[in-house]
């Protein structure tokens, strides 16, 4: 009998948040679970990875790609700055977690995939910094326009880079942030643009596929090219592994 070949495994990092169900309110680990279907109709089975203390390689060793979702305020003290007003309170255990996935990944050539804070990830963990309070740069919220509501925007992907190949020249996008990439990490080159000049995506061009999107892709099932471009990525790496 022929056996199946297996589905790229793909980890997406994960909230440690009070959460509520049924008669319960406790800490839970969780996540969108837009993330968890657009790896699923990519072509992807997807595993959660909350915040832990420890086992960040192991964890690695079975991974065949990471996605790196959205979420709170990176800390500002790992790039070196004072938070804003506007900064949220440290995520401290997520911090150290993601930071520690992302740097065994590289090592590995494992295929990355960041998205919003993901992309923040990328870029402060490169030696990057961030804008903390975009309204103050830009002159308005669009980028998050209210609590819980995505800003639709229209992005510019830079000629030749992986986006420009996925995307085409321009792309609609759902956007949810205050931050957004200040001085560029080392070896990571803009990718996209919105209307305002924002980064919005970053590419890691000569290593293995590291992409950052500061949209958030999985909010728009209505468009999987992405997804599925990178489980086409994970796939190339991993080769013809059962």
């Amino acid at each position: 009998m022929t056996r199946r070949p297996r589905r790229p495994l793909i980890g997406i990092t994960g909230y440690l948040d009070d959460a509520a169900w049924g008669v319960w309110r406790q800490p839970a680990a969780l996540v969108p679970h837009t993330y968890v279907e657009s790896v699923t109709r990519a072509g992807g089975t997807a595993v959660v990875l909350p915040p832990q203390a420890d086992g960040a390689g192991d964890v690695l060793d079975r991974l065949d790609g990471l996605l790196l979702a959205g979420g709170p305020d990176v800390d500002p003290a790992r790039y070196g700055a004072a938070p804003h007003p506007r900064t949220g309170a440290p995520h401290e255990a997520r911090d150290a977690w993601e930071f520690g996935l992302l740097a065994g990944a590289l090592d590995r050539d494992l295929p990355v995939l960041a998205v919003c804070r993901g992309m923040q990830v990328l870029n402060v963990a490169l030696g990057g910094a961030l804008v903390q309070h975009l309204p103050d740069r830009v002159g308005d919220s669009a980028h998050q326009p209210a609590p819980a509501t995505f800003g639709r925007r229209t992005v510019r992907t830079r000629p030749g880079s992986f986006l420009h190949g996925v995307l085409g020249a321009t792309s609609e996008v759902s956007c949810y942030h205050h931050q957004a990439v200040g001085a560029l990490g080392t070896g990571l080159l803009p990718a996209a643009w919105s209307e305002d000049e924002t980064v919005e995506a970053l590419e890691r061009p000569g290593g293995g596929f590291a992409v950052g999107v500061q949209w958030h892709p999985e909010a728009d099932a209505a468009d999987p090219r992405l997804f599925t471009a990178f489980v086409a990525a994970v796939r190339g790496a991993r080769g013809s592994a059962p």
